[in-house]
C-alpha cells in the first residue's frame, strides 16, 4: 500500500490514531484486529519515511565571523 500523494503527514497520523482507538476498544475480532494492526504498521513506516525525507531537507544557518552561512543539518546516529 503506497501512500496517496494527496495525503500529508498529519492525515496519516490521524488515521493511525483512529486505528489505535479501534484496537483499544477491543470490539474487533482477532482477524480484524490483526488487519488493523498491519495497516497501522504500514502507516507508521510511511510516516517515518516522510520524517526522514524532511530531516534531509533541513538546513541550519551558521554565523561565522559575522557572515551567515547555510549548512545541511545532519543528525548523529
Amino acid at each position: 500500500m503506497k501512500m496517496d500523494k494527496n495525503k500529508n503527514f498529519e492525515e496519516q497520523i490521524e488515521k493511525l490514531e483512529n486505528i489505535v482507538k479501534e484496537l483499544e476498544k477491543g470490539d474487533l475480532n482477532l482477524d480484524d484486529s490483526v488487519a488493523k494492526f498491519e495497516e497501522g504498521i504500514k502507516i507508521s513506516k510511511e510516516c517515518n519515511e516522510i520524517l526522514e525525507k524532511a530531516e534531509k531537507k533541513i538546513s541550519i544557518l551558521v554565523n561565522q565571523d559575522g557572515e551567515i552561512k547555510e549548512e545541511n543539518f545532519e543528525t548523529e546516529e
